[in-house]
């Protein structure tokens, strides 16, 4: 099997496990398969942006040239911190866009994937974002009207919880094995008034299992700026890492990155 193209990041399937493919240009590569077995990826030297297709030396926020990090709404600062969503004030940087993935309902929920963390994302995207986190389980706790309402109340539960993921616990498996209804029970006490009547109190957890054959042991992240070349025995996958004998890589990282990928 070998394919080549510009990385787009992983792709899932829910299941037991998950299943993942690598976006690679046009099309997808299925990783589950090829669990246990030596891969190469070779980086080309060549990066593309991924919005524009401008041939760049380095990339921004996943796959951005610098005009496209700085001019596209993806990349605007209220996508990482959605209390500052300024489309009320007339100011997005795309209002077709806003209208799309902003001005909709979100959730706001806890997920475990080192410790317990609280996150938002849009409804009815929840099992991607959750599985791109590398959580292991999951449950809604509040669904609001629009993305800065969700920053609002995950900023005033971030004062109890981390909103961060330890990704280095998360790809060892290093995870705290908690009761989540328990903790949502006690999450929900703490959330201000204003917020109350967005509350959810029936939702069941999402369990997440992933393609993971052996355990990773020491991280060593490899680097394709540096390392243009890897050539490893595949162990598993997670959140949007592959896990290799010798090392993890963070496919995100280096979307717009043109690479060669073969077993071996």
């Amino acid at each position: 099997m070998q394919a080549s193209g510009m990385i787009k990041g992983l792709s899932h399937e829910y299941g037991d496990p998950i299943q993942y493919y690598l976006a690679l240009g046009e099309g997808t590569l299925p990783l589950n398969q090829v669990l246990g077995e030596a891969l190469r990826l070779q980086f080309t030297g060549e990066i593309e942006c991924v919005y524009c297709g401008r041939k760049i030396k380095k990339t921004y926020n996943h796959g951005s040239c610098y005009v496209c990090f700085k001019k596209r709404p993806e990349n605007d600062l209220c996508i990482v911190k959605p209390s500052l969503c300024h489309f009320e004030e007339g100011t997005c940087r795309d209002a077709a866009f806003g209208e799309q993935h902003c001005m909709i309902p979100h959730y706001v929920y806890l997920a475990v994937s080192s410790d317990v963390k609280v996150g938002l994302t849009r409804k009815n995207n929840e099992l991607k974002r959750w599985a791109d986190q590398g959580a292991i389980k999951a449950i809604p706790i509040a669904e609001v009207p629009n993305r800065k309402t969700a920053g609002e109340l995950e900023e005033a539960l971030a004062d109890y919880l981390p909103d961060k993921t330890n990704w280095r616990k998360m790809l060892k498996g290093e995870i705290n094995d908690v009761d989540l209804k328990q903790v949502r029970d006690e999450v929900l006490r703490l959330v201000p008034e204003s917020f109350r009547h967005y509350i959810l109190t029936e939702e069941e957890i999402v369990q997440l299992t992933y393609p993971v054959l052996e355990e990773v042991g020491q991280i060593k992240s490899y680097n394709l700026d540096k390392q243009p070349q890897i050539e490893d025995r595949l162990i598993g996958i997670k959140g949007q890492y592959l896990l290799f004998a010798g090392g993890v890589i963070n496919i995100k990282k280096y979307c717009g990155y043109h690479v060669h990928v073969k077993v071996v």
